[in-house]
């Protein structure tokens, strides 16, 4: 396993059940095309399967 994720949020939440928008927003992502880094351990992997359908993940 990588170091660190790349995560970019590629869809909206808009009309998503407000438990995918709460982990969304935990991974510190507020908008569209935005990407953060995190370390990748497995509470980031756990919330990243959570909302697998909305984000792209890339190793680093």
């Amino acid at each position: 396993m990588a170091n660190k994720l790349a995560i970019t949020l590629t869809r909206s939440v808009i009309g998503r059940p407000e438990d995918q928008r709460v982990t969304v927003r935990t991974l510190g992502l507020k908008k569209v095309n935005q990407t953060v880094v995190h370390a990748d351990n497995a509470a980031i992997r756990g919330m990243i399967n959570k909302v697998s359908h909305l984000v792209k993940v890339e190793e680093q």
